[in-house]
């Protein structure tokens, strides 16, 4: 796996100060995609155990919130492969922190009614997830009134509360 950048202080993907990775790859190709420079899937930087150990010395401060997974796509396979044994280290390491992960897929069509079925590192992938914000960009419903995500299509859920009761949970800002 590749990734782009980390953004060791973000405000913009998710509730207060967080660390963000931005993945390389993806197969969506959004129009209008603010990041199409990481649709390939060799852009960027390998990551490495010691990228991994950046990102968990970036977490340490208690003034951040948690992670985020960004794009590209966290949820290419080859990518869930790569991050999952970040998210393994993440929850150990700092269980009160969140994980956000931004994805194009649809959360029950593609992730839990494709994903989940077909490949092994899915379902443990998603018990890390605490907020996925799915959906494809769509330019022609870009909304820039939306807290964290681009456009009125896409959803901000919880994952663990929708995994529990077998539907759609949202978060609601705070």
């Amino acid at each position: 796996m590749n990734y782009a950048e980390i953004k060791k202080c973000d405000v913009a993907n998710g509730p207060g100060v967080r660390v963000s990775l931005f993945v390389s790859g993806c197969t969506h190709h959004c129009k209008e995609c603010f990041n199409p420079e990481t649709w390939d899937f060799n852009y960027g930087q390998p990551f490495t155990e010691d990228t991994e150990a950046k990102i968990l010395k970036f977490m340490e401060p208690d003034y951040i919130k948690g992670l985020t997974l960004l794009g590209g796509e966290p949820l290419e396979h080859c990518n869930q492969q790569g991050l999952l044994p970040l998210l393994r280290k993440v929850k150990e390491l700092y269980p009160a922190k969140s994980i956000w992960c931004f994805t194009g897929y649809d959360f029950e069509k593609d992730v839990t009614g494709r994903m989940a079925d077909e490949w092994e590192e899915t379902n443990e992938l998603l018990s890390y997830i605490d907020v996925m914000v799915d959906g494809e960009f769509m330019a022609d419903q870009k909304d820039l009134g939306l807290a964290f995500k681009g456009s009125s299509n896409q959803r901000t859920i919880l994952v663990q509360e929708s995994l529990a009761s077998g539907s759609i949970v949202y978060w609601e800002q705070e």
